[in-house]
């Protein structure tokens, strides 16, 4: 077993499109994420649903939200940290 890390092209075909993953992020980070987001208060904890190859799906205030909207796509979800 190989302790490198996954490239971005591995991370891609994970799951074949069938994962996503939960990523605390902070208010701040939003616009990075999504550009078009309305201004946030700073300093909120909130939470990232990602593809597995990194395309943002949607932010929410829970991670039971973020999870419940990856399962209605039927998407299996993992947490990162």
């Amino acid at each position: 077993m190989s302790n490198d890390p996954m490239t971005p092209q591995a991370f891609a075909v994970l799951g074949g499109g069938k994962i996503a993953y939960v990523k605390p992020i902070r208010s701040e980070q939003v616009h990075d994420l999504y550009p078009e987001a309305p201004e946030l208060q700073p300093g909120l904890q909130l939470f990232a649903l990602h593809a597995a190859d990194g395309t943002p799906i949607m932010v929410t205030d829970s991670r039971e939200a973020a999870i419940a909207n990856a399962w209605s796509h039927e998407l299996e979800t993992v947490s990162v940290h």
